[in-house]
C-alpha cells in the first residue's frame, strides 16, 4: 500500500494543510475505484470506514488478490477538520467563502468538450479513454487560487479516471441511504443491498456541483453535447459515483463501519478489483425512489422539537413525525404537529431538538417526484 501526501495551496504565511491517500493495486490496472470520506469534515462514519478497509486491503495486496486499482482517501477535508467554533466541529462550509465543501465542482464536460470532440472513433474504450485524458490535461492545467480550490483539484486528480466512485458521508439522524444519478444506478445496485440501504434516492442532476456528480455527470452530459453537437460516436459511461450517507454523525461504531467495510469489500470482488469468491448479491432492501419525490419536513414555528416517528419507519400521508412545542405561549403550550406529506421512509432527521420558525426537520423518501430544480439542500 503506497501512502502519498498532497500539500494543499497554503493560505496563509506559516500554514500548510496536507491531504492523504492510500493506493493498492496497479494505477494502469482496471477497475479504478475511488473512495473518501468525510469531505463533509464533521461526518465522521466514513471515516471510520476507511480506518477497516486500509488492512484488508493491505491484506488483500500481500496475497497478490489485487486485480484493479483502488485509491483511499480517509479523510477528505483536512481543512474542514481544523474549523471549530464555540467547540463545535464546522466541517460542511469553509469559513473564509460561505461555500459547501461539497458543491461547486466543475463542469467537467464542458471543459473538455472542444478538446475531444473531433478526436473520438467509433470505438467507445478508446473514446473513454481519451476523454479520461483530456481531462486529466485540464486538471493538471488548473492554477487554483486558494486553499479550498486547491482541495477540489486534488481530490479530482485522485479520483476523476474512476470507474467507480464511493463518497462518504452521514446525515444528522439517518438510516443508511445513498444517492446517485440514473446513469448510474445500475452497476451500484449490487453495492446498495450489499449495505443494506433502507432508502435509495435517485436524480438525473441533483444540482449544485456536488462531488460524486461531477465525476459521473462528466459522461452522460459530455455525450448529450456531442449528439447535440451532431457527433454520433458512441461514449459509454465512464463512471458511476454515489453518495453513500452511512446513516448519523453519532453512529461512530466499530459494528457498523466492520459491517459497512466488509461490504464495500464485496462489491470490490463483485466488481473484479479483488479476487475472491463472488458475493451473493442480497434482495432489495428498499425501492429505489426519485429525489424529486423527497418531503424536506420544515416547521413554520420555533420550539422544542419532540419526534413521535423515529428514522426507518415507514409513513402515511398524515402520520405524525414530530411535534413542536412552544412553552412561552399564552395559557397552555402550544403544540404543532408536523406530518407526512408524502408516504415513504423517514429516512433522516435533524440532531438538534429546537427548531427556528421555517427549520428542517425530516425527511421522507416519496416514490412520486413533485420538486424540480435544484434537490440538494445546502
Amino acid at each position: 500500500m503506497v501512502r502519498t501526501e498532497h500539500p494543499l495551496p497554503s493560505p496563509s504565511l506559516g500554514s500548510q494543510k496536507t491531504l492523504v491517500s492510500f493506493q493498492v493495486g496497479n494505477p494502469s490496472a482496471r477497475p479504478k475505484v475511488y473512495l473518501q470520506a468525510s469531505l463533509h469534515a464533521e461526518e465522521l462514519p466514513g471515516m471510520l470506514v476507511a480506518h477497516h478497509l486500509r488492512p484488508a486491503l493491505e491484506r488483500a495486496e500481500r496475497e497478490g488478490r489485487v486485480r484493479g486499482h483502488v485509491v483511499l482517501v480517509p479523510a477528505a477535508n483536512p481543512i474542514g477538520l481544523a474549523q471549530r467554533l464555540d467547540h463545535k466541529a464546522m466541517g460542511r462550509f469553509e469559513f473564509d467563502t460561505a461555500q459547501n465543501f461539497n458543491r461547486h465542482y466543475p463542469d467537467l464536460a464542458g471543459a473538455v468538450l472542444d478538446a475531444v470532440r473531433d478526436r473520438l472513433g467509433p470505438d467507445g474504450a478508446a473514446n473513454v479513454a481519451l476523454v479520461r485524458s483530456a481531462v486529466t490535461k485540464w486538471l493538471q492545467a488548473w492554477a487554483p487560487r486558494t486553499e479550498l480550490e486547491g482541495l477540489r483539484r486534488q481530490l479530482l486528480l485522485l479520483a476523476h479516471d474512476a470507474d467507480v466512485v464511493l463518497d462518504m458521508h452521514c446525515d444528522w439522524e439517518a438510516v443508511l441511504h445513498l444517492y446517485a444519478e440514473e446513469a448510474c444506478w445500475k452497476p451500484l445496485a449490487p453495492l446498495a443491498w450489499l449495505l443494506g440501504c433502507r432508502a435509495v434516492l435517485i436524480a438525473r442532476d441533483s444540482g449544485g456541483g456536488p462531488f460524486d456528480e461531477c465525476l459521473s455527470g462528466l459522461w452522460w452530459q459530455l455525450a448529450e453535447r456531442l449528439k447535440a453537437a451532431g457527433v454520433k460516436h458512441p461514449l459509454p459511461q465512464g463512471c458511476a459515483s454515489t453518495t453513500l450517507e452511512f446513516r448519523g454523525e453519532l453512529d461512530v461504531a466499530h459494528e457498523h463501519a466492520e459491517r459497512d467495510a466488509a461490504a464495500i469489500l464485496a462489491y470490490l470482488v463483485h466488481l473484479g478489483v479483488l479476487d475472491g469468491p463472488r458475493p451473493a448479491i442480497p434482495a432489495p432492501s428498499c425501492q429505489p425512489t426519485p429525489l424529486a419525490g423527497s418531503e424536506t419536513l420544515n416547521s413554520p414555528v420555533p420550539g422544542v422539537v419532540v419526534f413521535r416517528a423515529h428514522v426507518g419507519d415507514v409513513l402515511a400521508v398524515g402520520d405524525l413525525v414530530a411535534e413542536v412545542i412552544d412553552p412561552t405561549a399564552p395559557g397552555a403550550s402550544r403544540v404543532h404537529r408536523i406530518t407526512a406529506g408524502v408516504a415513504g421512509v423517514l429516512y433522516a432527521t435533524v440532531g438538534e431538538r429546537y427548531c427556528v420558525a421555517g427549520g428542517e426537520i425530516g425527511k421522507i423518501a416519496g416514490a412520486q417526484p413533485f420538486r424540480t430544480g435544484a434537490l440538494l439542500g445546502a
